[in-house]
């Protein structure tokens, strides 16, 4: 339940500090006394967007904190520990805090959270309902989620929104690839000859640097045969490079038993000339290779000329990369010759996926159907005794065109209070006093089932008076002994069936206008009651009526 609220330079209110308890309180004040505000400031916790108008002028930080009692609430503990949120179990503290700069931060347990996060955990432990959400009740989605909530779908609805966006994402895959399928099949052709063009190059990897080599040595053939020759000359002719090695090998022989290092000498000597007899070797077998030839020329450059073109053709560089290209086309049309077994393939998912998606629905259907009958009888029951005693009242489950994320259901509250009227949807024929009695009866039914710990009604009795405003304060009264429900109203009949009694009241003497709270004493509390029975300066009439109305309770 909510503990305490404690506000800081929000709006009309310098710094106040509200202490709650478990049961039924109301909230009571004039017109203009700031309970709005207070609303206003609660909201800021629940994660709505904060507004810098909001902020009490000249003040640079506002700061709104909420305390929460969880105790027995073990529902809650999953969501601190997903998202890593100290929480001892007992107390769940809130704040939100604002700058003159436009700055937001919110906090739980002194841990900095997104709104996001702040929502989805204020959703989950108070409810408010304000004067704007009698509209709710002319929503078909709203009405959906009240029949949802009767019927305990939460599984069943989970089940279905599995089987619903398995089924949307696989006609998703299916029509991407028809979409494929159709624009690669025009292109086939192409693709099929870009295919065989490469494919017919028959190209290898290091063909392009062996081919630029070959064509330097045919084009330079005359050149590098009288070079080589040279250097075999100067390496084998007599009194040239070889012969002389081996003959120094044969002087260091003769002597290298009586030298240090005349082993090492001869071994380097015989080293080097087995080294240049290679070399001689080597370029000797080159030099009797080379030899001009024009026609192998001609087909190295055509050749050449052939790969230089392809590389234009299809943007690339390499040799490596068209034969990249060339296996990425022959991926290319294996897909599409596989496109049709692919799509077939699709398809057969896709009717499996809506054979499971028409048994999750028809499960949903069914569930929101026996919820019916217990809707029916519940709000029928509550609103004859809130002064309609003609009620009649229905929930209209009618297939809808389409499946949603929330089934296949189109729900319509029926509604007519009167002999003479025919049942119609709530939202053609309800009066704003009876919306308000229904929305009240709604909220009474779905809060127990719901789990909410808190509920706040926001002059939800608008519209109505004298007994049915008796009857209302008894609804709540009922509703608190499983939750807690805080009112703010303007009916003295309400107001005396509460445990608690706050009033909201501002203060003009000084230089700005304040807005303050108290809690309510016993003798205050008929004060208050008197003065909402006859006005500011209540007749003794009033106050007994005040005292009366007190004891009903």
């Amino acid at each position: 339940m909510l503990k305490s609220l404690y506000i800081l330079n929000y709006a009309l209110i310098s710094e106040l500090k509200i202490d709650f308890e478990g049961g039924f309180s109301a909230i009571t004040g004039e017109t203009g006394a700031g309970k709005s505000i207070i609303l206003g400031a609660l909201s800021l916790i629940l994660g709505q967007r904060a507004e810098l108008k909001a902020l009490k002028y000249d003040e640079d930080k506002c700061v709104i904190e909420a305390e929460f009692d969880l105790k027995g609430y073990k529902k809650i503990d999953d969501f601190f520990k997903s998202n890593d949120l100290d929480y001892d179990g007992k107390n769940c503290i809130i704040r939100r805090e604002m700058t003159g700069s436009g700055k937001s931060r919110a906090f739980v347990n002194d841990t900095p959270v997104s709104l996001t996060i702040l929502r989805d955990l204020t959703n989950k432990l108070i409810d408010i309902h304000s004067q704007h959400d009698n509209l709710l009740l002319s929503n078909t989605n709203y009405q959906l989620e009240v029949v949802d909530t009767i019927a305990c779908n939460q599984d069943l609805l989970l089940v279905y929104q599995t089987a619903y966006n398995q089924w949307v994402q696989l006609q998703t895959d299916l029509r991407k690839m028809e979409q494929n399928a159709g624009k690669q099949a025009t292109e086939l052709d192409f693709i099929r000859f870009q295919f065989t063009q490469l494919s017919e190059a028959n190209l290898y990897e290091t063909e392009q640097e062996e081919l630029e080599t070959e064509q330097e040595t045919l084009t330079h053939a005359e050149e590098i045969k009288i070079e080589l020759l040279r250097v075999t000359s100067l390496l084998t002719d007599e009194n040239a490079v070889v012969p002389l090695v081996k003959e120094a090998l044969g002087a260091v022989n003769k002597v290298k038993a009586y030298l240090a290092d005349g082993a090492i000498w001869a071994e380097r000597l015989e080293s080097a000339y087995i080294e240049l007899k290679d070399i001689n070797n080597d370029v000797m077998t080159f030099a009797d290779k080379v030899e001009y030839n024009p026609e192998r020329l001609d087909y190295v450059q055509n050749r050449l000329s052939d790969i230089y073109t392809l590389q234009k053709k299809y943007k690339v560089s390499s040799v490596a990369e068209l034969m990249s290209l060339r296996d990425e086309l022959d991926v290319q049309l294996q897909q599409i010759e596989n496109f049709d077994e692919e799509i077939d393939k699709l398809r057969k998912a896709v009717e499996l996926a809506l054979a499971e998606l028409e048994k999750a629905a028809a499960k949903l259907t069914a569930s929101r159907k026996n919820a019916v009958k217990p809707i029916v009888d519940y709000l029928v029951e509550h609103l004859s005794k809130l002064g309609m005693p003609n009620i009649r009242f229905d929930v209209d489950i009618k297939p809808a065109a389409n499946y949603s994320t929330v089934g296949i259901d189109d729900v319509q509250f029926m509604f007519s209070a009167n002999k003479n009227r025919d049942l119609q949807p709530v939202q053609l024929i309800a009066s704003g006093g009876e919306v308000s009695r229904l929305m009240l009866s709604v909220k009474a039914m779905t809060a127990n089932k719901s789990d909410l710990p808190t509920i706040i009604f926001d002059e939800i009795d608008t519209g109505v008076s004298g007994e049915i405003a008796h009857r209302m304060g008894e609804i709540m009264h009922a509703m608190s002994s499983g939750m807690q429900v805080i009112t703010i109203t303007h009916l003295p009949q309400i107001a005396a069936k509460s445990a608690q009694h706050y009033r909201v009241y501002k203060d003009d003497t000084g230089q700005q206008s304040e807005t303050f709270i108290e809690r309510l004493t016993p003798e205050q509390r008929i004060q208050e009651i008197a003065q909402m029975l006859s006005g500011k300066n209540p007749t003794e009439a009033a106050l007994l009526n005040a005292r009366e109305l007190l004891n009903l309770r």
